[in-house]
């Protein structure tokens, strides 16, 4: 019997998986059937979703993923290359 190999779930799969683990309509072994997926990664990702779920409802002091940009310099470096 060989193993299988190992998988890499997109974020948009491991969401759904957990979202479905969270909203607890089915066991963990239903849902490891259904997804194909292990019953601990299952727990892993639902337990992730719940202590990730308070910084969506944060405190606006979180920094923005992309930097804030002086827009008057960036115009003088393209005036600059015309």
């Amino acid at each position: 019997m060989s193993r299988r190999p190992r998988r890499n779930h997109t974020p948009a799969f491991k969401a759904k998986v957990a979202l479905a683990a969270v909203k607890g309509d089915r066991t963990i072994a239903q849902l490891a059937e259904q997804f194909d997926a292990h019953p601990n990664q299952i727990m892993a990702w639902k337990a992730q979703l719940e202590g990730g779920a308070s910084e969506v409802f944060g405190s606006g002091s979180v920094t923005a993923a992309v930097p804030a940009v002086d827009v008057k310099s960036l115009h003088a470096k393209i005036g600059e290359q015309r």
